[in-house]
Parts: structure tokens; sequence; C-alpha cells
């Protein structure tokens, strides 16, 4: 009998994902816990493993469809030579019903009439369900179509753009590719006619998340952003300093962040409205500290925590945040090690930017800023002389947190690294 691929339980909040690769094909063996199928979520991308061995019998779910926790992706079966070799049209990763029920009905009944060429090349085509039933509808041949989707699979908008744009012409056979004359190195994903100048990428289930959440944050919340500026020329120099002796004590870099975390927590000591949250009609304040550290990865921002920071020393924050950033670069990122933070911290400086506006981090009312060292004169008692500066911007919700407060939260950081000494007492 048949076992099932099911989708696991996902995380806190998270019901649903994407089937983004299949990483064995119809007919490969597993073995217990090998991975067989990798799902994106709003958060992290997740691979399925294999609760026990056989063979991968079917695929019922393609890339790029949504899918819930429990429900089927596959199913493998046992390889012992009881089960039957799986059909050649199998090969075509979640096929429409309507494409796989002749040939399966004729394969139960032992029926030996040759199956067409074009169906076997229109099964082995990977396409969507949808796709493949709006391409039936408007006699549309696949093999034609090179997808947009991952891994080059078709997707509806493919068979719809190609639709559309040859609405105006006679309906072509089936076996022809309406309006496509000649192979593209470019997906086609739009009508013919735009001359191949657009192209048509499916957003991640990542980058859809993070798309909805930031027009959320800006609907939801009176979000304000205060700006200051802050000397870093004592930071710089005690970086200078203990930096060879740090390293080789400890075995990380002191960089800045352990700095500006020190300095953010210290302030947010003094102004507790900043490390809270809204629910409903009441204010929720929080007595830990669980910062959000952004780190810029290839699918968008994901903002792992570093739980607990107020007990850690500059060391444990530098070698945590390191192994958080160099786990989100390489995808491998837990779930529980996304959620729940209390304040976020984001280093625009990283790639040049010299001022920005942050957006929140919901439900948390409170962002910083950083952004590029760049030395610049300024007057320092009655002389002008070149320090290298750099911008703060904090974010808010000014719900709860009012414009006074925010100011002087932001001068008490910029206070706190501007003598660092001070962060072993405030910080």
């Amino acid at each position: 009998m048949p076992v099932e691929i099911r989708v696991p339980v996902l995380g806190e909040s998270v019901i649903e994902a994407v089937v983004g690769k299949w990483l064995k094909n119809i007919g490969d063996s597993v073995a217990p816990g090998d991975p067989v199928v990798e799902l994106e979520t709003d958060k992290v991308n997740l691979e399925v493993p294999a609760e026990q061995g056989g063979v991968l019998e079917g695929i019922l779910k393609a890339a790029g469809e949504t899918v819930g926790v429990g429900e089927v992706l596959g199913t493998l079966a046992a390889s012992n030579g009881a089960v039957q070799a799986v059909p050649e049209s199998n090969l075509a990763v979640a096929a429409d019903a309507s494409t796989q029920a002749p040939v399966a009905a004729t394969a139960a009944a032992g029926n030996s009439a040759p199956v067409s060429t074009d169906a076997l090349v229109a099964d082995r085509v990977q396409a969507t369900p949808v796709a493949r039933r709006l391409a039936q509808e408007g006699q549309i041949d696949l093999a034609g179509i090179q997808g947009s989707g991952i891994g080059g699979r078709i997707t509806k908008n493919d068979v719809a753009a190609l639709r559309d744009g040859a609405q105006t012409a006679p309906p072509a056979p089936a076996s022809v590719a309406p309006a496509v004359s000649a192979p593209s190195t470019a997906p086609v994903s739009t009508p013919v006619a735009t001359g191949g100048r657009e192209q048509r990428v499916r957003m991640s289930r990542r980058r859809q998340t993070i798309a909805k959440r930031l027009v959320e944050a800006q609907h939801t919340a009176a979000m304000l952003t205060t700006f200051n500026e802050v000397d870093m020329t004592a930071v710089m120099e005690v970086r200078k300093r203990r930096k060879d002796s740090f390293k080789e004590r400890h075995g990380v870099g002191l960089g800045f962040m352990s700095f500006f975390t020190k300095a953010v927590i210290g302030a947010l000591k003094a102004f507790p409205r900043l490390n809270a949250e809204i629910q409903g009609d009441e204010i929720v304040l929080k007595s830990y500290y669980d910062i959000g550290i952004a780190v810029g990865v290839e699918e968008g921002l994901v903002v792992p925590v570093l739980r607990n920071a107020d007990s850690k020393s500059f060391a444990e924050i530098e070698r945590d945040i390191l192994d958080l950033a160099t786990r989100a670069r390489a995808n491998t990122l837990t779930l529980s090690e996304l959620v729940g933070g209390t304040f976020t911290i984001t280093n625009g400086g990283v790639y040049g930017s010299l001022l920005s506006t942050p957006i929140l981090n919901a439900p948390q009312v409170g962002i910083l800023g950083m952004h590029k060292i760049e030395e610049r004169p300024v007057a320092v008692d009655g002389q002008v002389v070149i320090r290298p500066m750099m911008y703060l911007a904090l974010s808010y919700d000014h719900r709860i947190v009012d414009g006074g407060e925010a100011v002087r939260f932001l001068v008490t950081v910029k206070g706190l690294l501007e003598d660092p000494l001070s962060l072993l007492l405030e910080g």
C-alpha cells in the first residue's frame, strides 16, 4: 500500500506553503529520512523527509502549487519489487486528472493499444494542472511554451498570455504553438507582441509575505520616523585598540552590531513603551529583550531574533549574530528563530545607504535604522573638525509612543554610542 508524503506542521501561525522543488524524481529510491521535497513558507524554506524507505511512486503537487498542513504531496511505494513499475506517462509532475485517466485506465485493463506520441510528449512537459487545463481548452501545445515557473515549469500565466496574444488570429491546430515562430531563451510569459521586452517571474512565498506585511504595517500603525546622527569616533577607537585581542580571545571579530545592540537595550530599559506591542485595546510591556537583526538574503529580508540579548556579552552577541546571519543566507534557520522579537535593528549602511526610513516589523512598535559611516565636517567646541558620522533613524508606532519619547530614546542611543564605556553600565 502506498505511503503518503504529507505537508508537516509548519510552525507558529504558518498554515500553508508553496511547493518549491522536488528533490527526488519518479522511480527514485528513497531511504528513511531522505529529503524528498522542498517547501517555501513566508519565513523559511524547509525540506520534507521520507518517514520510511521506498520508491517515489507519485507526485501530486507540482512546484509552484500552494499546499496546506496535512495535504498529500506524493506517494512512496515499497521497494521490494511487489509494486509495479511506474508508467512512463506518470513522469509528468502533477498532471491534470483529465490527461492521466485514459492512460491509467488502459494500463489497468491490460490494453495494448498504443498511446500517441503527442500525448506522451505533452505528459512529459512540466506544467501545473491549471496550465494544462487552459492549454486543452485553447488547443495550445504545451511543448511549444517555455515556462516561467520554478525549474522552467509552465504556469497558468504562461498559457493565458500566449492564448490572449493569439485571440485575434484563427485557432491553430493543437500540435502547433500559436504565435511562436522560434525558440526563445527568455520565458514566454507575456504576449509575443511585446517583443520579449517583459518577463513574468512568480513571487516567492516569502516575497509575497514581505510585501503583504510591509503594506499592513503602514496601514495599521501610525508610523512616524525621527532622525539623529552619532559621532562614531569613540566606538571606532575602541574597536581599533581591542579588535586583535578580542578576536584572539573569543574567536570572532568585534563589529558594530554589538555596540548598537547594547545601546538599544539600554535605551529600551529607559523607554519601555518601545519594547511593547498593542493587543486589542491593551499595551503589552515586555521585560525581556529579544532583538531582531535584519539580514539581507537572496529572496529578500529576514529578521532572525537574538534571544535574551540583555544577558549576553559583546562576544556572545557578535558570535550569535554571525551564526544567525550565516544560517539565514544558507536558508537553514528554523521558524522559531524568526518569530517573537521585541525590537528590530536594520543596517542599510552595508549597502551604502546614507539615510532611509525603516518600516516597522509588526507587531513591534520600534525599529532602528543604521546607515553608512561617512566623514563629515562638524562643529566641536567651536571648531570645525572632520568626524566619522552616522545618521540614525527610529521608526515608531505613534499610537503608543509619543514623539518626545521617541526623540529621547534616539538621543539615549546616541549618547551611549558616543561614550562606549557607559554601555557596560547602561547596556
